[in-house]
């Protein structure tokens, strides 16, 4: 916090150092509303962080997007996910790590996993969790008929050793095997990558950015745990909802948000109801819109939540109560 009040600080006296050669009849229009815009961002981004209060918003983000049902269309769609998360972690400056991809034999990817490192990286990319639908005019088909494509989009926290998520050896199977891809870089050379099976889940989790198979199965074991750790949070978040009859969080298996390409072009949020009509712009990476609608919805259903607590009317006594 005390970064951000200088940065705040830093930026204020730039402005007030512009506003001083503007009274002086300096033309530094330009500048100043670059200034402006720049406090505006910073302010907006600060705010943001305050809505960040889940214990789980400041840890690195894991990010598992898969391609649904439709083939060609669907694995074409889930690579410009891919390269849309990519570019947003790029513009936050974030360390931006590619783990695996599962390349088809024709076009675009099957499943691929990211990891982001930096500032609420988990807190700004978990409202990505769900599935994201694509309406446009196919480029794979030669009639240039419309078609609808969907991907899932999976967002778990990266956790740390101060949280325990026991894993018993013999509940692993290891696999090794040579990473198929494009460019045929050093990886796809050698047998380093890594594929770890977690035999009383049957979670499967697979690395193959590094070259060396050692870091490779070190990854895989930091996603297997955070998976463990998410398959128990979203446990007891299922019994939590089916004791109270409220659903706390929209769920995986639920449609997000449309990225209408064609016969218009719009890309909206189906939670909050944000929308933009820069779709190239959304499509490079610009997601803070997104987010912030979110995450102001959910400060709204907190304060919501408070204020039905506190209220006598609401209180139901439980089925067992005599």
């Amino acid at each position: 916090m005390l970064e951000d009040d200088k940065g705040l600080a830093e930026k204020k006296d730039e402005l007030e150092v512009l506003a001083e050669f503007l009274k002086d009849g300096e033309a530094v229009e330009k500048d100043a509303d670059e200034a402006l815009a720049k406090i505006g961002a910073f302010a907006r981004q600060l705010e943001l962080t305050f809505k960040l209060t889940d214990p789980e918003d400041p840890m690195p983000a894991l990010v598992q997007i898969n391609a649904g049902a439709g083939g060609t269309e669907a694995q074409d769609w889930a690579e410009m996910l891919l390269r849309m998360y990519v570019r947003f972690g790029e513009r936050k400056g974030w360390k931006t790590d590619v783990l695996e991809v599962t390349y088809p034999d024709d076009a675009g990817i099957k499943s691929a996993t990211i990891r982001f490192e930096g500032e609420y990286a988990y807190g700004h990319l978990k409202s990505e969790h769900g599935v994201h639908r694509l309406v446009r005019i196919s480029p794979f088909d030669a009639a240039a008929r419309r078609h609808t494509s969907f991907a899932a989009v999976h967002v778990m926290p990266e956790i740390d050793d101060t949280i325990e998520i026991e894993i018993n050896d013999k509940d692993l199977r290891v696999d090794t095997f040579r990473a198929g891809g494009k460019g045929g870089q050093h990886v796809n050379k050698t047998d380093s990558a890594i594929r770890i099976t977690h035999l009383p889940t049957n979670i499967v989790v697979q690395c193959q950015n590094e070259r060396s198979q050692h870091k490779n199965r070190d990854f895989a074991m930091k996603v297997l745990r955070s998976k463990l750790y998410q398959k128990a949070v979203d446990e007891r978040r299922a019994k939590d909802e089916a004791r109270t009859g409220v659903k706390m969080e929209i769920g995986f298996g639920s449609q997000i948000r449309s990225y209408v390409l064609a016969p218009y072009r719009l890309i909206k949020d189906h939670r909050t109801g944000f929308e933009m009509g820069d779709v190239d712009r959304v499509l490079d990476g610009d997601l803070d819109g997104y987010i912030e609608a979110f995450l102001q919805m959910f400060v709204k259903k907190g304060e919501k939540t408070a204020k039905e607590r506190k209220s006598p009317a609401t209180f139901d006594l439980p089925d067992d109560a005599v």
